[in-house]
């Protein structure tokens, strides 16, 4: 349990007993929020050729991981268990190829006019886009790799606006 007599941060998920509990949000009040995340698929330039040529067996890689990915957006509360059900007004999930490094750049924007912010959506986006390419990919290459999954940018609410770039300067 947290020493009340410090002066360490307090995590916002958990109550005066040390116990998980999901936030209360009601007194804040309803802005406009972005959250950007993104992530990347190392794999084999054999793989990558298939996804640029459309010629994987299971079918359009990039159309079903961004079909996936926005689902998993507008579902986070279901899989994150003290997430607010929030309603998205947009989720967006993109791909850019590259060829040095060998894969797929992922990434993913969510909006919401809402109490809370979306981090967790984006990051769920991309993280469930990137499962999908290697559910999508695994028979012909089983050693894809995910790396670099963060968050890019947030905007909205008390804390206002954060980009990871001038957090790291």
């Amino acid at each position: 349990m947290p020493d009340p007599n410090t002066s360490a941060p307090r995590l916002s998920h958990l109550n005066d007993k040390g116990e998980a509990n999901m936030v209360d949000v009601s007194a804040k009040d309803v802005t406009h929020r972005v959250a950007r995340a993104e992530g990347f698929v190392a794999m084999a330039a054999e793989t990558l050729d298939l996804i640029e040529t459309g010629t994987a067996k299971k079918g359009d890689v990039l159309a079903t991981a961004r079909i996936a990915g926005i689902m998993a957006a507008k579902r986070t509360s279901d899989l994150i268990p003290l997430c607010h059900p929030l309603p998205i007004t947009k989720a967006t999930v993109d791909f850019v190829t590259s060829r040095s490094p060998v894969g797929l750049h992922v990434t993913a924007e969510v909006k919401v006019a809402g109490q809370t912010g979306v981090e967790m959506e984006a990051l769920t986006a991309v993280s469930v886009a990137c499962l999908t390419i290697y559910d999508m990919l695994k028979a012909v290459d089983k050693g894809m790799t995910f790396t670099s999954i963060r968050l890019v940018e947030k905007s909205g609410g008390r804390s206002g606006h954060w980009r990871a770039d001038e957090a790291r300067s």
